[in-house]
């Protein structure tokens, strides 16, 4: 089992200092590492009877493809040329080396993305790829090369987990220690049990569940966006590569991290709710990124529907909760209780089906329906036991109530149910 705890650490300012050298000296060295790949690549590219119209650096036909152990290896040698980089530990470097070399992989994987050179400031992070010992003691974290930095443990360290590896994080709040632990047990992954609710996630009510709960829409971009324009503005006003316009910028990111963290806080807290509601939660399968290009792309993008699915799963598999994804589509167009297609505009917000006469909210109605495709999905049941249960859960007629309600109605007879 492995988990990634994460703690604010208060390094003091030669701490501080020490590691805005070591992430500039990595950002160095990755960029030396990438330009040599770039070369290697640029010389073979030429065609082999006619030069190129741009200048390409010549490398010799035996020279060999520069992976990750050639310039692993190679790192030993370039400390005597570079003293630099004997001031930041050896596995940080070969760990920063892997980094570029895990990124050319993924590009060959699937075909774009090809790293980039990183800019001034742009690398922000490193890691400590192992511990012989138990680095933390107290409130403090032994780091090598760095000594004791004070870290605020706002939650201890689970019994029985050792720590693998812990990576170095520089944001705009602070710096922050991303801490992997490790237990040598194995837990099944959760199955369909107990209680289901479906989930319907939106952007006028955050998310509405099959049982009739509906989460307010919060809006944490557009609220701070006032503060953000006025720095913003600020900025825009200063000399480039200042220190004025440095201490803006600086300013300009915490307050896109102040609202990443409400956002993130908020989107946890809402799911250990939900897995307090149920055993079993299904979500639709939509792909974000495509509501993200749209007319609402905006607010799409404030809501965070993708990291919400994200940890929820997390969530879910550390509460034992089975979180399970359906067909996301006519979910909003279909009726949970009679299963007809009931043809409904964006800016209708009440379900009516003149079918059944079932009338519900229409982020509700979803969900009930969502609840229905996963109880379908994931557990087997036949349709009508499916479609029986759910509305029963949601207080609506059962399809047998209907039929015998239609019945009556055919007879000029209203059913018990709506007089």
């Amino acid at each position: 089992m492995i988990l990634n705890y994460t703690y604010r650490i208060y390094p003091n300012n030669q701490q501080a200092q020490l590691l805005d050298e070591w992430l500039e000296t990595l950002r160095l060295s990755y960029n030396h590492a990438l330009r040599e790949l770039k070369d290697w690549i640029a010389s073979r590219k030429c065609p082999i009877d006619r030069c190129s119209l741009e200048s390409e650096y010549i490398m010799s036909a035996d020279y060999p493809f520069p992976s990750y152990h050639q310039q692993q290896n190679n790192l030993p040698k370039a400390k005597k040329d570079f003293p630099r980089l004997k001031s930041v530990p050896s596995q940080v470097l070969q760990t920063n080396i892997r980094r570029l070399h895990d990124a050319w992989d993924f590009f060959r994987h699937r075909g774009y993305g090809f790293p980039r050179f990183k800019k001034m400031g742009q690398m922000k992070s490193f890691l400590f790829p192992q511990f012989r010992t138990n680095p933390i003691t107290g409130w403090h974290i032994q780091l090598p090369k760095l000594g004791k930095v004070e870290v605020n443990l706002h939650r201890p360290i689970p019994d029985g987990f050792t720590i693998r590896q812990i990576r170095i994080v520089k944001k705009a709040k602070g710096w922050f220690a991303i801490i992997t632990l490790y237990a040598d047990v194995e837990i099944p992954s959760p199955s369909p049990r107990g209680r289901a609710i479906g989930v319907d996630v939106g952007l006028l009510s955050y998310l509405a569940t099959s049982d009739g709960f509906i989460e307010p829409g919060r809006k944490f971009f557009k609220t701070e966006q006032s503060r953000l324009k006025v720095l913003q503005r600020r900025l825009a006003k200063k000399q480039k590569r200042s220190k004025n316009y440095e201490k803006a910028r600086q300013k300009v990111e915490k307050q896109h991290n102040h609202i990443a963290f409400k956002r993130k806080d908020y989107q946890f807290k809402l799911a250990h709710k939900l897995c307090d509601m149920a055993d079993t939660i299904f979500l639709e399968d939509i792909d974000f990124r495509t509501m993200a290009k749209g007319f609402l792309g905006k607010h799409s993008l404030d809501a965070g529907f993708g990291q919400f699915r994200t940890i929820l799963n997390f969530v879910g598999g550390k509460r034992d909760v089975f979180v399970g994804e359906v067909d996301h589509r006519g979910t909003s167009q279909t009726c949970p209780n009679c299963r007809i297609t009931v043809k409904k505009k964006l800016s209708d917000r009440k379900h009516s089906c003149p079918e059944c006469l079932y009338e519900v909210d229409r982020d509700v109605a979803s969900a009930q329906e969502i609840c229905n495709r996963g109880i379908e999905t994931y557990r087997g049941t036949p349709e009508k036991q499916e479609i029986g249960s759910q509305v029963e859960v949601s207080g609506a007629m059962c399809l047998d109530n209907w039929r015998r309600g239609a019945m009556l109605i055919r007879e000029d007879e209203k059913p018990a149910l709506y007089r």
